[in-house]
């Protein structure tokens, strides 16, 4: 008995054991997964802002802006690697179960590619997922969000706009969706406004309300008048320009500046414009 139970350790003692590796310092699995069993991160990146070109279908690519996560996953040591395909279907069937839809597959050089996209929360992230049967895959997550503006176009810079075409395009007012109430941020934008009409005393502006085109054509012309109108009330009532220099109007989704078909051309047609009187 005692032979055997020696014989035995011999034998455990030449099998080595599956042990967890440790992650990458600062990095964790994305909020929205789990990963697969024995894989460790290897490397990762957190940009707050970045963007993203997903394979979308053969020869598309979709662009995406917003909180960019890049994950590199490594097999731990004397650990069975899964099929490429094997990953690629753990992804796919977690993404279906909480409403994500499969963008685009593809097989490339042996690697499997799948591009996801979830709406979870109001929130829309775009997930590309590439593995191999080497014991190494790797996620690009993009949550989808506009950048936060740290630069807002100043009085000179507007002037110069309106010399050159007659108006200027405004994206540092901001407003709620489907509200004409300005937000906070908006502030320093209104600022500038006012000092360019500090800088030119005969300047009159019409200013003008601009959407998309999600929604009823009727609510839209409202929507962008009253965004207009709440501009020129900030201005007269915070920054004492004359109320008989600024003109407010709505124009709707009439006079888009890109087109309609994709979330980043309705941000662009989002806007407010300073004209010339």
């Amino acid at each position: 008995m005692k032979k055997f139970f020696i014989s035995f350790l011999v034998i455990l003692a030449g099998i080595a054991p599956l042990r967890a590796q440790d992650d990458s310092e600062n990095c964790k699995d994305p909020a929205l997964y789990t990963r697969m069993p024995a894989f460790h991160i290897y490397r990762c990146e957190d940009l707050q802002f970045d963007k993203y070109d997903f394979p979308s279908g053969s020869g598309k690519i979709q662009t995406v802006e917003g909180h960019h996560i890049l994950i590199h996953y490594y097999l731990n040591e004397n650990a069975q690697s899964p099929s490429a395909i094997q990953i690629i279907r753990n992804y796919t069937n977690a993404t279906k179960k909480i409403g994500g839809q499969i963008v685009y597959e593809y097989e490339d050089g042996g690697m499997e590619n799948s591009i996801m996209k979830v709406v979870k929360n109001g929130q829309e992230v775009w997930v590309y997922v590439n593995a191999g049967g080497n014991g190494m895959y790797s996620i690009n997550l993009v949550e989808k969000q506009a950048m936060n503006q740290d630069v807002v176009a100043d009085a000179s810079s507007m002037a110069s706009s309106i010399k050159e075409s007659g108006k200027v395009a405004l994206y540092g007012i901001y407003f709620d969706t489907g509200k004409s109430t300005l937000k906070p941020e908006s502030q320093p934008a209104l600022q500038e406004i006012s000092n360019l009409l500090k800088a030119d005393p005969n300047l009159k502006l019409y200013v003008v309300g601009h959407t998309d085109n999600t929604g009823l054509f009727s609510a839209n012309i409202k929507l962008s008048m009253d965004r207009a109108a709440t501009v020129v009330n900030a201005l007269t009532s915070q920054f004492s320009v004359n109320p008989s220099r600024l003109t407010a109007f709505g124009d709707g989704p009439t006079s888009p500046v890109a087109t309609n078909d994709t979330e980043e051309g309705k941000a662009l047609n989002r806007r407010v414009e300073l004209v010339k009187q």
